[in-house]
């Protein structure tokens, strides 16, 4: 019985380490992935992000995985963007347009937690 308890609060105690690590912040998405910050003309494939400068850091995101969750909309076109579930996005690029916060998803990763008609949304992300 005690060792079920040690367990079960480690199990509690991963995810709170979890959730509180989870970055709130915005997704748009884009549909031109080479040539790239990070890989130049090496393709990546297509579940990738570009990130914003900070995340970035001059180049040292490259490579990183990020699981990516649509949390809600940002505007009044689509009331419901979100698909559910969430996407594993790897950072291949900078976007120097993005805030803090945002991530720019590849077609494909947007299409697969959101309405792409929503053209941006919120988020939540962790690496």
């Amino acid at each position: 019985m005690a060792i079920e308890r040690v367990i079960l609060l480690a199990i509690i105690a991963t995810s709170l380490i979890s959730v509180a690590s989870a970055v709130a912040g915005t997704a748009s998405y884009y549909t031109v992935y080479v040539p790239s910050a990070c890989y130049g003309f090496q393709d990546q494939g297509v579940l990738v992000a570009a990130a914003n400068r900070n995340l970035y850091n001059n180049g040292a995101a490259c490579g990183s995985f990020y699981n990516v969750q649509c949390t809600g909309r940002t505007n009044l076109g689509v009331l419901q963007p979100c698909k559910g579930g969430s996407v594993r996005v790897k950072i291949v690029d900078l976007c120097p347009g993005c805030v803090d916060g945002q991530l720019d998803l590849s077609q494909e990763a947007f299409s697969t937690i959101a309405d792409l008609n929503a053209g941006k949304i919120l988020i939540d992300y962790t690496r």
